[in-house]
């Protein structure tokens, strides 16, 4: 069985039996037909163990939910394939442009991506937990008439939102990608990016290409042009179209490194009109970092601007890598979700490369059998 780490206290550990009861009171306040458990992650490369790390928890946590308040549970992987691609800089003016990678690769080669790096993990988990899943790009996110609308109906009101957004510029960014075929370049920071809302129902956006210059888009409900919004602009309109559950609680399911970030969406959130009552539940996981105390990043590690830490290992950085089945990988996984959920004080904190590493690699013992 895997020792357990030797964790400290903290004032929300010892508040809590258990780290699902930091959901208790959401749960009890409106008892919701079901949970949704959204976990997002960048499509930008092979995962690596953090990424796996959030992911297995979100599962656990639902079957403990579920076992718990006997309600149905499903987790929602939320496939960011709007992150950056290739990054150019015009000379001319010094403007940053971005393509992402729903405009590099397409639709089919983002489907055959998401099947390979992530989906033989999810149908482990699923099946080993009776928990079940389905997988979403921010592409076809942003192409539902209810995410359009959404961010329809809060233009006339971002005015009162924008500097949480966007808290040194007070300009959040939209990028509405160049639709002349095979380009998608769009500017990264859209300081030239204009909108302007013709009716309830339609926005007229104007934008400059890389490479073609000016050019007009239109956004409606129906279509129109794609509508790719920066992390925090993003996570406001996803969560403000969540803000009227019609019976589900959702419950977003992120790492640790986003609560400073999720203070900002809040505040954007109530500054257009939500109550606190109205705001998505959240779930902040472990974060596995370095000896520094920084955030394990596979980026900084391949450009050579940190060393791998010690006690890591190549698996880490690219989950291929792990040296088993996928199975094998998922059972381990489990065994950790196990440990970290056993005491509130494993649950909120971070962990070492080398301690995740340790926990990863001890002999697979479950010490909660999965139904």
């Amino acid at each position: 069985m895997t020792t357990h780490p030797v964790s400290p206290n903290t004032v929300l550990a010892n508040a809590l039996l258990h780290a699902e009861d930091v959901l208790t009171p959401r749960i009890l306040a409106t008892p919701p037909e079901r949970i949704m458990l959204v976990v997002g992650t960048q499509i930008n490369g092979a995962p690596h163990i953090g990424t796996s790390l959030v992911q297995s928890l979100a599962f656990a946590m639902a079957a403990r939910l579920r076992d718990r308040f006997s309600i149905p549970t499903e987790v929602l992987f939320s496939a960011l394939d709007n992150a950056p691609y290739e990054l150019a800089t015009d000379p001319a003016t010094g403007h940053r442009y971005q393509r992402a990678y729903a405009q590099a690769l397409g639709d089919q080669s983002l489907t055959d991506l998401v099947a390979v790096l992530y989906q033989p993990l999810f149908t482990v988990l699923s099946r080993r937990l009776g928990i079940p899943h389905r997988v979403e790009t921010y592409s076809q996110q942003q192409a539902s008439a209810h995410f359009r609308r959404t961010w329809l109906r809060l233009l006339p009101r971002l005015d009162a939102a924008r500097w949480w957004l966007a808290p040194s510029t007070g300009t959040p960014h939209l990028r509405i990608p160049c639709p002349q075929p095979g380009c998608g370049w769009a500017e990264k920071h859209a300081e030239r990016t204009r909108v302007q809302l013709i009716d309830r129902e339609a926005a007229h956006v104007e934008a400059l290409c890389l490479h073609h210059g000016p050019y007009r888009a239109a956004v409606t409900p129906a279509g129109g042009a794609y509508l790719d919004l920066a992390t925090l602009y993003r996570n406001m309109v996803k969560e403000l179209a969540l803000s009227n559950p019609h019976g589900t609680l959702h419950v977003m399911v992120k790492g640790g490194d986003w609560v400073f970030g999720s203070h900002l969406v809040d505040e954007a959130l109530q500054a257009v009109g939500l109550t606190r009552a109205q705001l998505p539940a959240r779930l902040f996981c472990p974060q596995v970092v370095t000896d520094t105390g920084a955030k394990l990043s596979k980026s900084l590690i391949r450009e050579g601007r940190v060393p791998l830490p010690a006690g890591a290992t190549d698996w880490m950085l690219d989950t291929r890598r792990w040296p088993g089945t996928v199975a094998e990988y998922a059972e381990q996984l489990l065994c950790m979700t196990d440990t970290l959920l056993s005491d509130p004080r494993h649950f909120f904190r971070s962990y070492s490369a080398a301690e995740v590493g340790r926990m990863m690699t001890a002999p697979a013992f479950r010490s909660v059998p999965a139904p």
